[in-house]
């Protein structure tokens, strides 16, 4: 031994770490078998592999469904104008007086001026709903619905047969008319596919106001126009004072009403028509409660439509359009929607 030989000079140097290999060469180290971390510290997630749903579609584990959740945005409902509902409420319930005022004119050889109150009628549904829905060409729209309106006014008092056969070609020639101008129009035809719908149901709109007119030529017409009208305006009125004091519960963060006024606008609609026909010729409370009922349920749901419709073209990014075309909208719809269903339940049930 040499005297510079230092005294762990017999220590092996490897005793601390790898034992070498028989060519002097280190064994690797030991694999590591847990995750270098604290040990009060929580176990990391592993991500697992999706497994796949029939079509080979991976599937969605609950925890991806959480995350899914957390990242969509709560959408905020829509505010409920107390003010807005219950001028709405005053405008159909001034409506429903109206043309049942102007039907009690109505008799034998005498329909002209209900035919006039009509015709006013008919001219506010084409101006708000025009003025609404802006469908591409709007005043050749609003023309033709108008000389439609007129035309079936005309057939509706001065044909031979009180019928719906001339106000359904007057329907039909009015709705090409409109889309074959649009045609014409270079500026229009490349949205006349959007339009179409939007001429249908302002052309039907119209022509559907002119079946009051025919159902008081029939028996028992005018009382069934009161009956079903009186329905139909006390239906709307209460179901949007309810959405101005009970708007609950919501049926759509994005449209301003609630199920309870639709509910109970149809229900009291139902029980004024039902008290109305115990005091109407021809009519009994059973008879007068079943036409008040479909009459005043299809009202309140034409409204309803038409707020679901004005929501989706606000959703789309469309521009609001007139504010008072807006809020009339809904009343003229339900009110020109429930005329042909008092005629129908006058020719089928009474």
């Amino acid at each position: 031994m040499f005297p510079s030989t230092s005294s762990e000079a017999g220590r092996d140097p490897w005793a601390d770490e790898a034992h070498p290999g028989p060519a002097g060469r280190a064994h690797p180290p030991a694999p590591r078998t847990g995750p270098d971390v604290d040990d009060d510290a929580p176990p990391a997630r592993r991500g697992r592999p999706r497994r796949l749903r029939r079509g080979g579609e991976p599937a969605r584990r609950p925890d991806d469904e959480a995350v899914d959740e957390l990242d969509e945005e709560e959408i905020e409902p829509v505010e409920i104008r107390r003010p807005l509902a219950l001028t709405v409420a005053g405008f159909a319930a001034l409506l429903g007086v109206g043309l049942v005022l102007g039907a009690q004119t109505a008799g034998p050889g005498h329909r002209l001026p209900f035919a006039l109150i009509i015709f006013g009628v008919q001219l506010i549904f084409v101006l708000a709903w025009t003025m609404a829905m802006r469908p591409p060409a709007l005043l050749l729209v609003a023309l033709t619905s108008a000389v439609v309106a007129a035309a079936a006014d005309t057939a509706a008092v001065r044909s031979d047969v009180a019928g719906l056969a001339p106000l359904g070609y007057l329907a039909a020639g009015g709705f090409l008319l409109g889309v074959l101008g649009q045609l014409v129009r270079r500026v229009d035809r490349v949205r006349v596919t959007d339009s179409l719908g939007t001429t249908l149901l302002i052309v039907v709109g119209v022509v559907a106001f002119a079946t009051l007119i025919v159902l008081s030529r029939i028996p028992a017409g005018t009382q069934a126009i009161t009956v079903c009208l009186t329905a139909t305006g006390v239906a709307l009125t209460v179901a949007r004072i309810t959405d101005a004091v009970l708007p609950w519960p919501r049926l759509a963060p994005q449209v301003p009403r609630g199920a309870a006024g639709v509910v109970i606008g149809a229900m009291v609609g139902t029980l004024a028509s039902a008290v109305l026909g115990s005091f109407l010729v021809s009519f009994t409370p059973t008879s007068g409660a079943v036409i008040g009922l479909v009459t005043a349920a299809t009202a309140v749901l034409a409204d309803l439509a038409v707020g679901y419709a004005e929501a989706g073209r606000l959703m789309a990014g469309e521009p609001p359009t007139m504010w008072v075309a807006r809020h009339m909208q809904g009343p003229l719809g339900g009110f020109a929607l429930a005329a042909p269903a008092a005629y129908a339940m006058c020719v089928l049930f009474l």
